[in-house]
């Protein structure tokens, strides 16, 4: 029996994960859903499937099993819920909500209906990263007491659109992208996040956090922390042999230019541009991992690094150089997951609750650093009311 998927949302997060869900042998790619008609048309001709304008039309005209939901953050919730109201599962793209009211619903409605809730893809899910936590697993190194996770790169000056510049509707890199790293060290470190001290800075034109560094404490004694900026100068791909976040080769000239191009350019027509509205594809097989800066873990008998090509066990007789298989296509282990988890009964790799407790520590860093203070994330769940979980 396959698994018959529908795409809402078909922006630049569909062009990169659609690909693994048309590979993946239990999944077949029945429809696609935009308001734009052009995104419509790029869908339906690149994959030979129809595409409505409205969540409505798709669940009256269309007969699916589940979505991949991957329209703008301050969608998510609504869409969910219409989506567990008609008892379909749903793979959600990080962050899974903008508000953990938002978040808590989403986990009610699809528990109430008996149907899947998955959060990803994010950089959680990348093989390297999993290799690391099945190794600290292992206890083959020790406990984990430090992590250290470090990005720098042109996301405020890539084409945005004014929701994604908007911290209330989701935007800026904290929703964006600190739930990659957060993701990746909740995963390796295996333990509940106690508490959480950070600062954001925002200093330019485009108005919303472009920065941030944020300490996580973790049940277990280990801490990571987490540094960030979008800034466009230094890029810290230049760390990996100027390996880029999709796993493939970038130019060291590209980063510097992005004010520039971005000022010479329609912002609105550029993002079109990334998307299935003008034809847009996946790069598809690449020669390294995809990957989110670099991540360093420091474990009680060893080192690990991860790198494009796997991960580096640094420890007292050496250094040794582990080689994660790359997937057949980028995020199948997504697609794969998805599949087990629906049709299997396989337990999920990154569930709603596990996207509820990422989004928290997000809303963690953003009021440590507003009140300066730390901040546990579960303080903020009493302001989640009790009836939605």
């Amino acid at each position: 029996m396959g698994l018959r998927v529908a795409v809402i949302g078909l922006g630049r997060g569909a062009v990169l994960t659609v690909p693994a869900l048309a590979a993946q042998a239990r999944i077949e790619l029945v429809a696609g859903c935009d308001p734009d008609p052009a995104a419509r048309a790029g869908f339906a001709a690149r994959h030979g499937v129809p595409a409505c304008e409205t969540v409505e039309a798709l669940l009256a005209g269309v007969d699916f099993d589940a979505v991949y939901l991957a329209s703008p953050h301050e969608f998510h919730a609504a869409h969910t819920l219409a989506m567990a109201g008609a008892a379909k599962h749903v793979l959600v793209e990080k962050p899974m909500a903008v508000t953990l009211v938002e978040a808590a619903s989403m986990i009610r409605a699809a528990e109430t209906a008996g149907t899947v809730l998955m959060v990803g893809p994010s950089h959680g899910y990348d093989p390297p990263v999993e290799a690391a936590a099945a190794l600290v697993a292992s206890g083959a190194v020790g406990g984990v007491r430090l992590i250290h996770a470090f990005n720098y790169t042109d996301f405020l000056y890539r084409p945005r659109r004014p929701a994604e510049l908007d911290t209330a509707r989701g935007g800026g890199v904290i929703l964006s992208q600190a739930t990659h790293q957060i993701d990746m060290v909740r995963r390796i470190a295996a333990s509940p996040v106690t508490s959480v001290r950070a600062w954001t800075g925002g200093w330019d034109a485009r108005a919303t956090e472009g920065a941030f560094t944020a300490l996580l404490f973790f049940a277990n004694g280990a801490v990571a922390n987490l540094t960030y900026s979008g800034y466009a100068r230094y890029d810290s791909d230049a760390l990996a042999g100027w390996v880029g976040e999709m796993g493939g080769a970038k130019s060291p000239a590209a980063h510097g230019q992005a004010r520039a191009l971005l000022a010479a350019i329609d912002e609105r027509q550029a993002k079109a541009a990334r998307t299935f509205a003008a034809g847009a594809v996946s790069s598809g097989a690449s020669k390294h991992h995809e990957r989110f800066g670099s991540v360093l873990i420091t474990c009680e008998q060893a080192d690990l690094a991860l790198t494009p090509s796997g991960l580096d066990i640094h420890a007292d007789d050496g250094v040794r150089r582990v080689a994660v298989p790359l997937p057949s296509i980028p995020r199948a282990g997504v697609a794969e997951a998805f599949a087990h988890a629906v049709l299997d009964g396989w337990p999920v790799p990154f569930d709603g609750r596990w996207g509820l407790e990422s989004l928290a520590i997000c809303h963690a860093i953003l009021l440590s650093a507003r009140e300066g203070r730390d901040v546990t994330p579960s303080e903020l769940f009493p302001k989640v009311s009790e009836r939605t979980l």
